[in-house]
């Protein structure tokens, strides 16, 4: 890799401007940018989350498969035409859903953002993870076919993951999770 990273002040991005992979130069408030950037985003609250004290050893391996995953397809957003993320990356997601969502409750309401500091870091991930995913359909709407149709349901399949670890976090940290009452009013009022 040699000194890839030796200056880090470039001043080149000064006037709004940023270099992708394959050495040309968009603007900084581009839509292929702003998916980039969600992805970083990503990527640094599952960092977050891999942060916390005694994380269970299968999440934390886990999370650290989903974060290089998360660089790789930062990089395939970086180089336009470029191809990282595989039917396999989203195919382990699945896995991973299935095995963590195995062992949980069955929902019977909606869950708030919430659980404990790991969980509610998840959630806030999973939100991310949402947001970078619409970033990447409104570049693939402007771009075409430059966005990988694998790209976007990785990012799909990687919430669903989050929600059911967020769930999974929430055990390990409190024994419950936060559950929506809809009746709320209702048992306020006394009605």
């Amino acid at each position: 890799m040699g000194n890839r990273l030796s200056k880090i002040i470039t001043r080149t991005g000064d006037e709004g401007s940023t270099g992708l992979g394959d050495g040309s130069r968009i603007a900084k408030d581009s839509p292929r940018i702003e998916a980039v950037g969600c992805v970083d985003e990503l990527n640094s609250f599952i960092g977050v989350i891999l942060s916390t004290p005694a994380l269970a050893a299968d999440i934390s391996h886990c999370l650290s498969r989903v974060q290089h995953d998360l660089f790789d397809l930062g990089g395939e957003l970086a180089v336009p035409g470029y191809s990282m993320v595989t039917d396999a990356h989203v195919a382990q997601l699945e896995a991973d859903v299935e095995q963590f969502n195995s062992d949980l409750p069955t929902l019977k309401e909606f869950i708030l953002p919430g659980g404990g500091q790991a969980a509610a870091h998840c959630h806030v991930a999973r939100t991310v993870a949402r947001r970078t995913e619409r970033r990447c359909w409104t570049l693939a709407k402007t771009e075409g076919e430059v966005v990988s149709q694998t790209l976007v349901i990785y990012l799909n399949r990687l919430s669903d993951l989050l929600f059911v670890l967020s769930r999974t976090l929430a055990r390990h940290e409190q024994g419950s999770e936060v559950m929506w009452n809809r009746k709320r009013f209702d048992d306020a009022t006394g009605s």
